[in-house]
């Protein structure tokens, strides 16, 4: 049932974007960042207060720290590229001159 519930308000949210997409949008922008950024510093409040994670911590090791350290960069290098790849073309998918 829980996971129903989760398709419904994406596809409910697709729906509102869809028929929002013709008006400006600016201020949803703002508000998304500053929603990510307090679930972000709440996630890590609870990791924070989670002793068994906080203990376990010394016996992660280097390889999950070079495992994440490499994960990282190459997300943000895979970002930059993509990024760099849609602003060269436009929307008909030719190179934009």
């Amino acid at each position: 049932m829980f996971i129903l519930i989760i398709i419904f308000l994406m596809l409910t949210g697709i729906a509102i974007g869809y028929l929002l997409r013709s008006r400006n949008t600016h201020i949803i922008r703002h508000i998304i960042t500053v929603l990510i950024w307090s679930l972000l510093f709440l996630l890590g409040t609870e990791v924070g207060t989670n002793h068994s994670i906080i203990n376990g911590l010394q016996t992660i090791g280097l390889k999950a720290l070079t495992i994440t350290a490499f994960s990282v960069l190459g997300s943000s290098a895979a970002a930059w590229l993509l990024w760099k790849y849609i602003l060269q073309t436009d929307k008909k998918g030719r190179k934009r001159q």
